[in-house]
C-alpha cells in the first residue's frame, strides 16, 4: 500500500499539459524562465529595461517625428506682426507730418511776431500823437493848477481829452507826496518843504509838468521839485 501512491505519482501526466505536449519542453520553458520575465534566462541590462518600461528619456528612434528648425522659423515668422515701416507709403506720411509739424511751427512763430509788432506799432501812433499833444497836455495843467477849469465848457473839453487818450493807454505820471522815483520823474529843483512824518527818501513835492507813459514806456517823465527828510 505504500508503494502505490509513489508509482501513480510517477507514471501521471502533468495537470494543466495539453495532451500529447512534451513534458520536457514544458518543465525546460518553467525553468527557464527568469524572474525578469523574458524568455530563455536572458538578462536585459537596466538601460534597456528603462528604454521597454517608459517612453519618457528614451532616446529618439529612426521614424520619430522630429520638429526641423526650419519649420519652427517659418511659424515664429508667420506669427510676428508684418514691418510696415518700410512701406513707402509710411515713409511718405511720416515726411508728410513732419512738413506740416515745421509749417505749424513756423505759423505760430508768425502770428506771435506779428502780434507783437502790431502791439508795437499801435503803442508807437499813439505815442507820436501824444508827443504832439504835449503841449496842449501842459496848458491843461497850468489851466488846472490856477483853478481856470473848476467848470464850464472848457473844462468838460480837458477831461474829454484826457479820457480819449486814456483809452489808448496813456497814463499820467506824478502826484505830490509820492517817492522820487528816478525811472518815472526828472528832477529840476530841489526846495527845503516840511515832508509828512511817514516820508524816510527824496519825496515829489511839486509836480511842474506831469509825465505820461503808454503801457510800460515812459514817453515823457513827470518834471518835479523834489525835498530830503529831516
Amino acid at each position: 500500500m505504500t508503494d502505490r501512491p509513489d508509482e501513480v505519482a510517477s507514471g501521471a501526466e502533468p495537470q494543466g499539459s495539453a495532451p500529447g505536449a512534451d513534458p520536457g519542453a514544458t518543465s525546460g520553458a518553467t525553468s527557464g524562465a527568469t524572474p525578469g520575465g523574458t524568455p530563455g534566462g536572458v538578462e536585459v541590462p537596466d538601460t534597456a529595461e528603462s528604454l521597454l518600461d517608459g517612453s519618457l528619456g528614451r532616446a529618439p528612434q529612426e521614424g520619430d517625428a522630429v520638429v526641423s528648425d526650419g519649420m519652427a522659423a517659418e511659424g515664429d515668422s508667420a506669427e510676428q506682426p508684418v514691418d510696415t515701416d518700410r512701406h513707402p507709403d509710411t515713409v511718405l506720411a511720416a515726411e508728410r507730418l513732419v512738413d506740416l509739424q515745421r509749417l505749424q511751427a513756423e505759423y505760430v512763430n508768425y502770428k506771435r511776431r506779428v502780434d507783437r509788432d502790431r502791439e508795437l506799432a499801435r503803442d508807437a501812433g499813439t505815442a507820436a500823437v501824444l508827443e504832439g499833444l504835449l503841449p496842449v497836455l501842459d496848458d491843461i495843467h497850468l489851466a488846472r493848477e490856477h483853478g481856470d477849469l473848476v467848470d464850464g465848457p472848457f473844462a468838460a473839453i480837458a477831461d474829454k481829452l484826457l479820457a480819449a487818450l486814456g483809452r489808448f493807454g496813456v497814463t499820467p505820471l506824478g502826484a505830490a507826496g509820492e517817492p522820487f522815483d528816478p525811472m518815472v520823474h526828472e528832477a529840476l529843483m530841489r526846495i527845503q518843504a516840511e515832508l509828512p512824518p511817514e516820508a524816510t527818501t527824496t519825496t515829489v513835492v511839486q509836480v511842474l509838468q506831469p509825465g505820461y507813459k503808454i503801457g510800460e514806456r515812459v514817453v515823457r517823465p513827470a518834471r518835479v521839485s523834489v525835498a530830503e527828510p529831516e
